[in-house]
């Protein structure tokens, strides 16, 4: 299986150690968050992680389905016939 993509990479990964340390910033200086150039740049990156997901789900969705379905093509063909007829 391949590595797991995510899409909120918008969002801080806060730690505990930063948690502590917002409590002692008082001017907010400590806030940073992933950052892009610009409004298109972070809507690409959104939606280049957001269709990696999707992808990730579909392939998981056909490898389930390939172990769980019997082999041979005329097998296959015949539980889906049965499956519709249903």
């Amino acid at each position: 299986m391949h590595s797991k993509s995510t899409s909120d990479f918008l969002f801080a990964d806060p730690s505990f150690v930063s948690g502590a340390a917002r409590l002692l910033d008082l001017y907010c200086l400590f806030d940073s968050y992933n950052t892009s150039r610009s409004g298109a740049e972070a809507d690409y990156k959104a939606l280049l992680a957001d269709w990696r997901v999707v992808g990730q789900d579909i392939q998981r969705a056909v490898e389930a389905f390939e172990s769980a379905s019997p082999q041979g093509s005329d097998s296959l063909q015949y539980e889906l016939f049965a499956t519709e007829a249903r």
